[in-house]
């Protein structure tokens, strides 16, 4: 049976390797061993930030990478849905397996719903209810013409239900796994090293991490600004901040003198983006995790760390709601006051709620694909 999977970012990267791993171990005892073409659709395209992770993480290398690049929305999935289209004609896949929310997952969803190909989704019925992300969109949509949905948590389950999915007259069958990301933060934790903080001369709980990509914040000069504007008044008066900066937001501050003196004459410390091994040693160590990423919310769960994420709502409430994670508009002051406040919180003492699974989403994933893919074949 023919799987192809198909990823284009960072925190796809990161699950596909956890679904890989476990395709390998199934196909060691399995009869109907699976064939997995991974197709790469070059929505990341910095080696930093793409390249790395296929070879740190032991991914087997894509078969297939379109090269699509950057762009407009429109633009960069129209791209990938013309070229995806061909590579499903030619491999005529038993089924399609995407990830997230991003557009590769769109352009993938949406190239083999009109080629009637079966759909699984990983990371399915998350909800921020905001619909100016374009992330929303493309849950949404995802959600909706996929067959199988594998949901992270009981909240997504939950939101899928209240949206009519599974639909007794459709049908799409929808599986709480746990997180995928947990089983990654779980293996690859025992393979960090400190190596990482010697090479950037940082001690352990003595800086804050903290990364910005979102459309939402850095297509927003104000917001932009008053995120760079709090970051570097944080990194003078409590902990310094490490700010490894992905290249879209590089590329905006670079565009913007303002914010880009802003930021040279601060004490915050930018580096390079980080591979996810060396990003688990970051996490690891760091006082306090700042984020609008999805993805970085749970992991500083997985790691114990508190997090404020630089939105004013999340997919993640459950994090919001067991107290590890909070919330901030984008107001300088407000950012600095919501960072002071959660300075102060004792996490020992906060609750550890069994919230994103055992550990082993990737196992029970590929069993429930083999299963549905026979089903539907007989």
């Amino acid at each position: 049976m023919k799987l192809l999977t198909i990823v284009g970012a960072r925190p796809q990267f990161i699950k596909a390797a956890v679904v890989s791993r476990a395709i390998a171990s199934y196909n060691q005892t399995a009869s109907n061993r699976i064939e997995e073409i991974i197709i790469h659709t070059g929505q990341h395209y910095d080696s930093n930030m793409s390249d790395i992770f296929f070879e740190e993480m032991d991914i087997p290398k894509p078969h297939y990478n379109l090269g699509v690049g950057s762009g407009n929305h429109g633009e960069q999935t129209s791209r990938m849905l013309i070229e995806l289209e061909k590579l499903l004609i030619k491999e005529k896949p038993d089924m399609v397996l995407v990830y997230g929310d991003t557009n590769s997952t769109l352009a993938g969803a949406l190239a083999a719903s009109k080629l009637h190909i079966p759909i699984a989704h990983v990371e399915a019925g998350l909800r921020s209810f905001n619909r100016d992300m374009p992330e929303e969109i493309n849950r949404i949509f995802t959600d909706h013409v996929s067959d199988i949905l594998f949901c992270p948590t009981d909240t997504a389950v939950e939101n899928l239900k209240n949206e009519g999915i599974p639909n007794k007259n459709i049908k799409s069958k929808v599986i709480k796994t746990g997180d995928v990301m947990l089983d990654a933060a779980v293996y690859y934790s025992k393979i960090s090293t400190d190596k990482w903080l010697k090479e950037n001369n940082l001690n352990a709980g003595n800086y804050i991490l903290a990364t910005v990509h979102r459309a939402e914040n850095t297509d927003s000069a104000e917001r932009l600004s008053n995120i760079i504007d709090a970051l570097a008044k944080l990194s003078d008066n409590y902990y310094q901040v490490v700010f490894p900066m992905h290249p879209r937001t590089k590329n905006i501050i670079a565009s913007d003198e303002k914010i880009k003196n802003k930021l040279k004459n601060s004490s915050i410390k930018v580096v390079q983006p980080i591979g996810y091994i060396d990003m688990i040693t970051a996490e690891k160590n760091c006082r306090l995790i700042m984020t609008d990423s999805g993805g970085m919310q749970k992991e500083a769960f997985f790691h114990k760390k508190l997090c404020i994420t630089l939105r004013t709502e999340t997919e993640w409430v459950e994090l919001v709601n067991s107290g590890w994670n909070g919330l901030t508009s984008l107001d300088s002051d407000k950012i600095i006051d919501s960072v002071e406040q959660m300075l102060k919180v004792d996490s020992s003492k906060l609750a550890y709620p069994d919230l994103f699974g055992d550990g082993r989403a990737g196992e029970q994933i590929v069993l429930k694909l083999a299963d549905f893919i026979n089903y539907t074949r007989c």
